[in-house]
Formats: C-alpha cells, structure tokens, sequence
C-alpha cells in the first residue's frame, strides 16, 4: 500500500516478519536477525507498565498544552494550536526519559532479559534514550544508526518501542530490508561518524531511489502495546509520516554486552551526547556532496 515519507509517498509492504515463535531460543533468533536485520516481537513489555509510562509522558504533554483540551488524556490527541513544531527530534524529552515509569519499560526485566539471553551474557543499555513525541507531519529521514553511536562495539541493536498502540496513518517506523547488505553504503555511508565527519546524517530523501539503485523494499506494520522490534546498526530506516490527529510516542534505546567497548558519548549521568554535529557554528557537508565524495 501507499504511505507517505516525509518527501515522497511509495509503496511499503506491511508484513514485517514476527519472531514469537522462536522466542525461546537465542540460536534461531541470531540467524534470523542475520537474515532479516530485525526481530519484531510482540507483547515483550508488561503492557500495563508501558500504558503507566504513557499516562506520566502525556500528563506532561497536557501540561504544556500540547494535547486537545477535554479529550481523553489517554488518547493523545494533538491540539493544532501548540504554538511550537512537532518533529521526531529527542533533546526536549530528556526529563522524561529519567521517569521512574518510562525505566521501568526500557531497563526492566523483559527486555534486558531479552538481550541477556540473545547476546549470551550481561547486557547493559545506553544511558541516554531517545523519547520521540511526534505531532502530525512528523516524520524522519533514511538513515542507519551506526554514523550517530558507532564507536564502541558493533554489536550493539537498536530497539523500537511504542507507548502506545501505532497504527500505519500514526508514521510507524519503516525499513529498507536488504539495507544491512548494501555493501559500498556500509564501507563508505556506514563508516562515518556525525561528530568526526560533519555530515548531514540521513543518507537519502528519496526512499524510491534507495531501492531503485540498490535494491531491496520498504516494510513496516502496525504495532500495539508490549510490542517491539529490534534491529541491527546497518538496517537503513526512517519513520512515515504521521498523518492521524495524534501524538506518536516512541522510544529508541540501544543494548549490547556491557563487557563490550561502547560508545562514550551516551553513558554517564549526563551524556554529552553529539557534541559537534548540528552545532551552533559547525559546518555541515551537504548530503549530496557526501554522496559524490562516498561514490553512492
């Protein structure tokens, strides 16, 4: 079916695989997660503790004026006259991400259980966590997450979680499956480093172009609460367009073994997190630019 990236609208598959029936065995998972870039999941967090976290991260939104006044708080529904921008951008929700509730979801037992067992040994999470609360029109651009938190070990996964049910016309998170095996993207895109580099970030605009010169094919699906998918540093992503009446509250936080190296700028008390990409004076090379210079 046709849904809506940020500059294009194109045809995105909806039949993510799920990986319920293979729980239970971390083999099967890890070739499976080397086979497809992900692992969709449903229902891995306690529905109740992620609905308690959604009601603490929109009673601070209603605070703000950023939900309809006399709607239901627990519908999130946007209201159209919140003077600011929606976007999927993270630094404004730092203080809720230190809520007891929202840990509770992204470091309590089900999911770090989760990556004890698949990782095979201790598993620790980034301090910092991206909490995205995109209004109508949000969406993100196509990129892979290594070039924002590449600089410990590789094997480190994102994990995509919604407070919330996420229906397809809300902007679910999208993948170019096939992405994690565009191997001149991965030598030359996937070696960068938003900090040391000064690039843009997202690697294209255009999710038709993706595929149409490096192949593979766009797929998302609808999620409810519990659910999850997790996915590797080289799976190129974006998130649709969120077209509904409401607000999409989604969190990015990132697992791998805690005896492996990891990525300095995301630990600590206060991680100082991108320190010169998007700065103030820094000067960032065009997107096409990096294109041309990477031979992609």
């Amino acid at each position: 079916m046709k849904l809506p990236f940020l500059e294009q609208e194109i045809d995105v598959r909806t039949d993510l695989r799920e990986s319920n029936d293979i729980l239970d065995d971390s083999l099967a998972l890890k070739e499976r997660m080397a086979e497809d870039g992900y692992l969709l999941i449903r229902e891995l967090h306690d529905k109740d503790e992620v609905l308690a976290a959604r009601r603490v991260i929109l009673e601070n939104l209603d605070s703000k004026g950023m939900l309809l006044p006399d709607a239901p708080l627990i519908d999130g529904i946007y209201n159209p006259d919140y003077p600011e921008p929606t976007s999927t951008g993270s630094m404004g929700n730092k203080h809720l991400t230190k809520l007891p509730e929202f840990k509770a979801v992204v470091e309590g037992d089900p999911v770090m259980s989760f990556f004890n067992d698949f990782l095979g040994g201790e598993a620790r999470t980034f301090d910092f966590k991206w909490l995205r609360t995109a209004g109508p029109g949000s969406g993100s651009h196509i990129h892979y997450d290594i070039v924002f938190m590449g600089r410990g070990t590789k094997e480190l996964y994102s994990c995509w979680t919604p407070f919330g049910d996420v229906s397809l016309d809300m902007g679910p998170i999208v993948f170019c499956l096939g992405s994690d095996r565009f191997e001149k993207v991965r030598k030359t895109y996937g070696q960068s480093d938003v900090d040391r580099d000064l690039i843009e970030g997202h690697f294209s605009h255009k999710p038709l172009d993706v595929i149409e010169k490096f192949g593979g094919h766009w797929a998302t699906t609808s999620f409810s609460v519990g659910d999850v998918i997790i996915f590797s540093m080289f799976l190129m992503h974006a998130s649709l367009v969120n077209t509904s009446n409401k607000i999409r509250i989604t969190a990015d936080t990132r697992y791998q073994l805690a005896s492996e190296p990891i990525d300095e700028r995301w630990i600590g008390e206060n991680p100082k997190g991108h320190y010169s990409w998007k700065q103030k004076d820094a000067k960032i090379e065009p997107l096409e630019e990096s294109r041309r210079r990477w031979g992609v």
